[in-house]
C-alpha cells in the first residue's frame, strides 16, 4: 500500500513544484527507500483526491459510511529516512491491531543532530501552520458529503509543539477560523510541551481542545530525553510526556501512564546507554500499538480499552491485555 507523505524539505529534481510555502505532496511505493523521491511528487489536489479514494470505508450502526486518516507528526532530530521508517512502522503496527485507516506523515525539516534541539523548535514554530493548511484542512475539505472521514493526529516529542503552534495559528487565520473544523483523536507520545499548558483554559492549548474530540497523552516517567530537555532550558516546566496531564485538564483529555509498563517490560530489553529508547520505544511496542489502535477506532469507551488499568477518572496505566 502506498505511503502518503507531506514534506517541507526540498525535493531535488522534482517536476511538480512545491507550493508557495515549500510544501510537497508525495505518494511513495513500497519499493521506495527514500522519502525525498522526486518522481513521487503530486499536485496537492490530485494527492488529496487519491487519499480520499483509498481511505477504507466502514458503515456504522446508523448506515453512515466512515473512514479514518491518521496524520503522524515527528519530533526533533529526525532525518527524512527516519521519518519514512517510523511512518511505515506505525502503519504496519496499527494495521496488525485492527486499525484500517490511512496513515499520512507530516515531515517538517528538523535537524539530524541532537545539539540542534533549540533550532529545531524554532523551525517547528515557523512551519507549524502548514500542518493545518496542507495536512488537516485539505483532507477535511476533500471528503464527500455521504462519507465522514475522521482525521486523527499522532504527535511525537516536538511534534506536540508543532500541533500546539499549528492549532493556535489556525485560530488566528481568518479563512480557517471562520469554518467549524475538528479532528477526532489527538494522541501525544513523549510530548515535549509543558504539562501545565494542557490545563483547561490555558492560552497555549485552548485551540487544541477547541478543535478535537479527545486528547490522549501517553506519559513515561523514565523518559531520559525529556529530562535532558529540561536541563537544556533551565527553568522550563516539566514536559507532559514525562509527568503526565495536569489535574486541571478538561474532561476530554485522557492520560495513559506508561511508566510501570516501560520499566517492567521495555527497559530490560534495551541498552542502559541507549537514552533515546526511553523517548521512542512506542514505535516498536505491540502493547502501545494495540492501545493506540483501539483509541483511534473509537469503538469502545476509553475506560474499557484492553491495555489499560484505571487509576482515577480519565487516568490509566498501560498494561498488557488480559
Amino acid at each position: 500500500m502506498a505511503d502518503y507523505i507531506i514534506t517541507l524539505r526540498p525535493i531535488p529534481g522534482s517536476t511538480v513544484p512545491a507550493t508557495s510555502s515549500g510544501t510537497t505532496f508525495l505518494k511513495l511505493d513500497d519499493a521506495d527507500t527514500s522519502l525525498l523521491t522526486a518522481a513521487r511528487a503530486m499536485p496537492q489536489a490530485a494527492w488529496v483526491a487519491d487519499i480520499m479514494a483509498q481511505v477504507p470505508r466502514q458503515t456504522d450502526a446508523t448506515g453512515v459510511s466512515r473512514g479514518d486518516v491518521l496524520v503522524f507528526i515527528h519530533g526533533y532530530n529526525n532525518t527524512a529516512d527516519l521519518v519514512l521508517q517510523r511512518h511505515r512502522l506505525i502503519k504496519q503496527n496499527l494495521a496488525a491491531n485492527g486499525f484500517a485507516g490511512t496513515v499520512v506523515s507530516f515531515d517538517w525539516p528538523s535537524g539530524d543532530i541532537a545539539l540542534a534541539y533549540l533550532p529545531d523548535r524554532e523551525e517547528a514554530k515557523k512551519t507549524a501552520f502548514a500542518l493545518v493548511r496542507d495536512g488537516i484542512w485539505p483532507v477535511a475539505q476533500g471528503q464527500a458529503a455521504n462519507c465522514q472521514v475522521n482525521v486523527h493526529l499522532l504527535a511525537h516529542s516536538t511534534g506536540a509543539y508543532v500541533v500546539q503552534e499549528a492549532f493556535d495559528d489556525a485560530d488566528d487565520h481568518a479563512a480557517i477560523s471562520a469554518i467549524n473544523w475538528t479532528v477526532s483523536q489527538i494522541a501525544l507520545i513523549s510530548g515535549d510541551i509543558s504539562a501545565s499548558s494542557l490545563t483547561a483554559g490555558d492560552s497555549e492549548t485552548e485551540s487544541i481542545y477547541r478543535h478535537c474530540i479527545r486528547l490522549t497523552n501517553y506519559a513515561n516517567a523514565h523518559d531520559e530525553v525529556l529530562q535532558i530537555s529540561n536541563v537544556k532550558r533551565v527553568g522550563i516546566e516539566p514536559r507532559v510526556g514525562r509527568v503526565g496531564l495536569p489535574d486541571g485538564a478538561p474532561v476530554q483529555a485522557v492520560n495513559v501512564d506508561c511508566s510501570v509498563y516501560y520499566g517492567d517490560a521495555v527497559a530490560p530489553t534495551v541498552s542502559a546507554t541507549d537514552i533515546a529508547a526511553s523517548h521512542s520505544w512506542q514505535f516498536d511496542d505491540p502493547v502501545f500499538a494495540l492501545d493506540l489502535a483501539q483509541t483511534l477506532n473509537g469503538d469502545r469507551d476509553r475506560s474499557v480499552i484492553t491495555t489499560r488499568r484505571p487509576i482515577a477518572t480519565n487516568r490509566f496505566q498501560l498494561k498488557p491485555p488480559g
